[in-house]
């Protein structure tokens, strides 16, 4: 069934791991007829985690869709992970919800994944509405979370359902429509009497007065009169609130008991913005000027692909939220991004991994389109008449890289093209191939990342791998002027082979490797001086100590001889090497370890166990500067070998709150007695590579 824009809202379920955001989407879906049973995560049955590797783990890794009919609306809502290792999913769906439900547990309280579902609404100007679940829960407080709330949000956090505990049971107090209900184990409501009101309950109700009346003059006016207002003024006055971002309501429930869960739908019906009222948005268009794209069903048609599945046998699927118009199979459709017409497969409307064909997707809805080959998440498909392309999305960037061994020999070759497929699903996945040190380097966002990553290659690429610590590509240079001798000579029948050169090398800061000549006399022919040049050139690529490149030499050419017979630009190229050979080990060779940049941000609370951290791992501080939401970035200098684990640190010591970037950005001397350690590597992994060749 198509509805019209007005009678859409686009929701995205946000929180904490373990709040109970899949647990909340399966009681709407039950309660409403959508599914005939109330599944379990723990049971591995909800409609929202269907992914083998979510069945397995008991928690949500990529978003999923879930579309709810109650009471002549559809509610969209897109449930999203809440661990911070996927915090893609949220990022991927906030650009196609126009609210955002934050779940808070009763029991957990003000949690770090709350606190980020909540900023992440503010950044990207989302209308936010709180459920506090689990109130039924053992050591569960809704007050005190309440409170918790209120005192970090501010007072835009307003009181809509909240829960009363009296003799007969717990009730659930509408504070809008003043009707309470108990309820069955059905999860069917009755309505009780409305309990005697306390001295709490008052303050709540005192509390959503006051944030309806900085809605509107008219009702500040009332309410400093002290009258009260009608129901029809709290609806309107919370819903225009929500709109502009000045009021988050705040339900309740216990959901497992379905208890107050039809609240929390009656509440996204009246309070939240539908899609006609909220899903408009700016776009640019070729020219690089800004459009508003209005959502109506009568304009040019308008689409924002918002994620994207890559599977090996179904294969691709794009998820679509239609910005304007009504997209069809067979509308004529350009990719913003590429100036080229797509041209679209199937359209299907998704609940979990169910899909049912539908012939369209009207304005303001959500649906999916099968095999769009150049299509990727992001990307916008508009009408030829009206080309825009919409803001792209801000995805983390991936900040722990493994070196990926593969356990079947053979199956090298396939790693490549099967990370491509999962990259244009996730793409906080990186991947690399690091000539240097012969590894296949796999990044993403923590371990718990890395590891269902490589589930997912071995499940639907049949690819095995392992991970290890990533080699690091350290660099040789030498500390002071030498001069040597390279002599050439070979007899063989016939010509003969003779190239002799003199060659002083010294370090420079002018570039990775200069070469120079000197020659007076003519003693070496200037026809040999680009042999020997590359000569040198292919011996720098191996330094003497651990077998690494050479950096900041200079090598310069003094003087020679040859044989007007023998000479030949094979034989002076050898001759520079054997003088290369000679020089080095005399030259104080050293090695030279890659430096990067860190950019930290962290809570201003924790920088001074940050910076110590830096200093431990060999780093030095460059200095700190305060960032919004009383953050401070840490900048500082750090040997890239000492940074492989800081993700996992970070995250322990911030909570999840932290976050950071590291770049690298030149090479230093390696400390003295860490040099042994890295020659022996070398020397070993020199030892594998000729084993395997």
């Amino acid at each position: 069934m198509n509805y019209a824009n007005d009678h859409i809202r686009n929701v995205m379920l946000a929180g904490h791991s373990g709040s109970g955001k899949t647990t909340l989407a399966e009681a709407m879906l039950y309660l409403t007829k959508g599914t005939d049973r109330f599944g379990r995560v723990e049971d591995g049955n909800t409609v929202c985690d269907f992914d083998p590797e979510e069945i397995k783990r008991h928690a949500s890794l990529s978003l999923a869709l879930a579309p709810v009919e109650y009471d002549g609306v559809k509610i969209n809502l897109i449930d999203t992970p809440g661990l911070f290792d996927f915090e893609v999913g949220q990022q991927e769906a906030i650009g196609a919800a126009e609210s955002v439900l934050i779940a808070v547990s009763a029991r957990s309280g003000l949690t770090v994944g709350v606190q980020k579902a909540y900023k992440l609404a503010i950044k990207n100007g989302k209308s936010r509405m709180v459920y506090i679940g689990k109130v039924d829960a053992e050591h569960a407080d809704f007050y005190k979370v309440f409170e918790d709330l209120k005192s970090s949000f501010g007072p835009s956090i307003c009181p809509v359902v909240v829960p009363i505990e009296q003799a007969g049971g717990r009730v659930f107090l509408n504070l809008i429509t003043m009707k309470a209900y108990s309820y069955a184990a059905d999860g069917a409501a009755r309505e009780v009497p409305v309990p005697s009101y306390g001295h709490r309950t008052e303050g709540l109700l005192e509390a959503m007065r006051e944030a309806v009346a900085e809605t509107d003059d008219a009702l500040m006016e009332k309410f400093f009169e002290g009258e009260p207002f009608t129901q029809e003024e709290l609806t309107e006055g919370v819903k225009n609130g929500v709109k502009t971002g000045a009021i988050t309501p705040v339900f309740c429930g216990a959901t497992t008991l379905l208890a107050g869960v039809d609240q929390v739908l009656w509440g996204i019906k009246k309070l939240l913005p539908s899609a006609a009222r909220g899903a408009g948005a700016e776009a640019t268009d070729r020219d690089g000027n800004p459009v508003e794209v209005e959502c109506t069903p009568d304009a040019p048609v308008c689409a924002y692909v918002f994620k994207t599945v890559a599977d090996p046998f179904v294969g691709k699927l794009s998820y679509v939220k239609v910005v304007a118009g009504e997209l069809k199979a067979d509308s004529p459709v350009v990719n913003s991004r590429t100036g080229e017409p797509e041209r679209l497969g199937k359209l299907v409307a998704l609940k979990g991994k169910k899909q049912t064909d539908i012939s369209s997707i009207g304005a303001g809805d959500i649906g999916a389109i099968t095999k769009m080959a150049n299509t990727k998440t992001g990307d916008t498909l508009c009408a030829p008449s009206r080309v825009v392309a919409f803001p792209a999305p801000v995805f983390s960037k991936p900040t722990l890289s493994m070196a990926i061994k593969v356990k079947q020999k053979g199956d090298e070759s396939k790693i490549s093209g099967a990370l491509q497929r999962l990259m244009e699903e996730d793409p906080s996945i990186g991947y690399s191939i690091n000539t240097e040190t012969v590894q296949q380097i796999l990044s993403g966002l923590g371990e718990q990342h890395l590891d269902v990553v490589c589930a997912k290659l071995k499940s639907k690429f049949g690819v095995e791998v392992g991970l290890a610590e990533p080699r690091i590509a350290y660099r040789e240079s030498i500390r002071k002027k030498c001069k040597a001798q390279g002599r050439h000579k070979k007899q063989t029948g016939g010509h003969g082979q003779f190239g002799d050169v003199w060659i002083e090398f010294e370090p420079t800061t002018e570039g990775d490797f200069i070469f120079e000549e000197k020659v007076f006399g003519g003693s070496v022919p200037k026809n040999f001086f680009p042999a020997v040049e590359k000569g040198l050139q292919e011996a720098v690529r191996h330094g003497v100590l651990a077998g690494y490149p050479v950096v900041g030499l200079k090598a310069t050419l003094l003087d020679g001889s040859y044989h007007p017979v023998d000479s030949s630009e094979m034989a002076f190229k050898m001759a520079a090497k054997l003088a290369y050979k000679a020089a080095l080990p005399e030259a104080g060779p050293i090695l030279l370890e890659p430096i990067g940049s860190l950019k930290a941000c962290v809570p201003g609370d924790v920088t001074g166990d940050i910076m110590g951290e830096v200093t431990k791992r060999r780093g030095r501080v460059l200095g700190m500067n305060p960032d919004e939401d009383n953050m401070q970035i840490v900048e500082a200098e750090v040997p890239v070998s000492e940074m492989h684990d800081f993700t996992n640190y970070l995250r322990q010591a911030t909570q999840g709150r932290g976050s950071f970037t590291f770049d690298f950005v030149r090479y230093e001397p390696l400390p003295s007695m860490l040099e042994g350690k890295v020659i022996e590597d070398a020397k070993k992994f020199m030892d594998i590579k000729s084993d395997e060749e």
